[in-house]
């Protein structure tokens, strides 16, 4: 079986319809570009620079990709938007490529690791324990034993909420009380854990940016401490973005990416925004793979993100 065919119906029709209105604004915006041209010339190319800014893709990713277009139409002349679209979607999804963004095939855990650790970091508000509380469904759902950790020890609703998410999955969630040290709460989960045989450890973290060096010193304590019960841990630490904020989740990641070595990123709320092109930019621009993208509320509608997939539904097949 091909890595594709792990992309469900059902999951495709939800990724179509979370991008939906991405799609739709970048069309319109491509149609308004070329108008009335018979070829791609340097008009066609400023209105389709501005098209890519305006759609939250970034200035530098924009003009990256204009440059390589300009290259090809140098080769050939391009007429009709059509053709058009068919060269932007090849060069992002190159894109998207170069930045090791490629197509996952599920929730599934590395090989030759016995207890898997990721630590989620984000601001309050981008939906990262609810990221946290789906992806805890899906790798029990993959037949994995999970672990919870509430070391967002400053917020009461973030540990309320994350217990809930727990009791909605079914699996078990260490917590102390609020205030608590945020490391001593990480230790405490992992050494749990490890002690019942778990596959998959979930670590939430404090949602502050108020000041980035408590924060770097905040999130280097939990690493230190996850350490000493899990010397590699931990193995992925996971940057939540909310897509709907388009430029704003730029800043965010240029702050959390300054402050611990992130080397992931989950994309929420894509559903009901047309800043979908955010995702591109912010995996070309900090060279960091998009693992998930957040499509809806339910359950399901996180999904692994899957370079190929997103391309087609954001230009059509």
């Amino acid at each position: 079986m091909g890595i594709f065919s792990f992309f469900s119906k059902d999951k495709k029709e939800t990724l179509d319809k979370g991008l939906s209105k991405t799609k739709e604004s970048v069309f319109s915006k491509i149609t308004r570009a070329v108008a009335g041209k018979s070829k791609v010339d340097d008009e066609v190319l400023d209105n389709l620079e501005e098209v890519l800014i305006t759609s939250d893709v970034g200035v530098d990713t924009t003009l990256k990709i204009i440059k390589r277009i300009e290259k090809r139409v140098e080769k050939d002349k391009y007429v009709n938007t059509q053709e058009l679209t068919a060269i932007l979607r090849e060069e992002i999804a190159g894109l998207l490529t170069e930045n090791h963004s490629d197509d996952g095939e599920s929730f599934t855990l590395p090989e030759g690791k016995k207890l898997y650790v990721i630590m989620v970091v984000g601001v309050n508000g981008v939906g990262k324990t609810t990221t946290i509380g789906k992806l805890a469904y899906q790798f029990k759902k993959a037949g994995q034993n999970v672990y919870l950790g509430a070391a967002d020890t400053f917020r009461a609703a973030a540990v309320e909420q994350l217990v809930i998410w727990s009791e909605r999955v079914g699996v078990p969630i260490v917590k102390q009380k609020m205030g608590s040290d945020p490391a001593s709460v990480a230790f405490d989960t992992l050494s749990s854990a490890k002690a019942n045989n778990a596959d998959v450890v979930i670590i939430d973290t404090a949602g502050r940016l108020h000041n980035k060096v408590n924060l770097m010193n905040e999130l280097t304590k939990i690493k230190n401490v996850m350490k000493k019960v899990i010397p590699e841990a931990p193995h992925e630490i996971l940057l939540v973005l909310d897509g709907s904020t388009g430029q704003n989740a730029f800043e965010q990641a240029k702050q959390f990416t300054a402050a611990t070595e992130v080397n992931a990123l989950a994309i929420t709320k894509l559903d009901g925004t047309a800043k979908g092109g955010v995702v591109i930019g912010i995996s070309d621009h900090f060279r960091i793979p998009v693992k998930y993208i957040g499509l809806g509320e339910g359950m399901e509608d996180l999904q692994v993100f899957r370079r190929k997939e997103f391309v087609d539904s954001l230009f059509g097949e």
